[in-house]
């Protein structure tokens, strides 16, 4: 039995002499172990906020919703599809503020994108093109376009976005509000 009093009278000299530094010690690691499980939380609650946009999206997001949607309404379901998909510095303007965007945005990868929408039931037509892409050039020259339409675009319109604007008709969207991502 020498050998067990003789180790444990070694702890208690250890512990005597050094407890202002074994109790630092005990301290980081508590306040380590508050921060881990801080950031946890943190990381916890933004995945619950996602998974809540998510759930969102999927019931609002469908072609007879947007048909019975306003204006106002598609506009922040588009605003809600960017950010989903790692859009950030999402600002819905749109009417006089907008200056021929609805909204704009930042890609992930570091673009900017201005936004046009068209909730609609008649075709998108050329001249609605011709103006978002004057808008371009004398509002947001340093943005990539986007024209968003609930319903197709005629073929002229087609013509005159070629090489200049992203179209994305009734069916591109579908597929988008679906969780296809939008990409440029």
């Amino acid at each position: 039995m020498e050998w067990p009093k003789r180790q444990l009278r070694s702890l208690i000299r250890f512990v005597a002499e050094y407890w202002r530094w074994l109790l630092g010690l005990l301290v980081i690691c508590l306040v380590a172990a508050a921060a881990m499980a801080a950031v946890a939380a943190v990381a916890l609650n933004g995945r619950h906020a996602e998974q809540e946009r998510e759930r969102r999206l999927r019931r609002i997001a469908n072609l007879d919703r947007v048909d019975a949607m306003t204006g106002a309404e598609f506009k922040e379901l588009t605003a809600e599809l960017l950010r989903r998909d790692g859009f950030c510095s999402v600002l819905v303007v749109g009417g006089a503020r907008g200056r021929g965007a609805d909204i704009l945005a930042t890609c992930p990868d570091g673009r900017d994108i201005a936004v046009q929408y068209k909730r609609q039931k008649k075709k998108a037509t050329p001249g609605q093109v011709r103006g978002f892409i004057g808008a371009l050039h004398v509002t947001y020259s340093d943005c990539v376009g986007v024209f968003i339409t609930s319903s197709t675009f005629t073929e002229q319109a087609m013509d005159e976005a070629a090489g200049r604007l992203l179209l994305i008709d009734r069916d591109r969207l579908a597929r988008w509000m679906d969780g296809d991502p939008l990409s440029l």
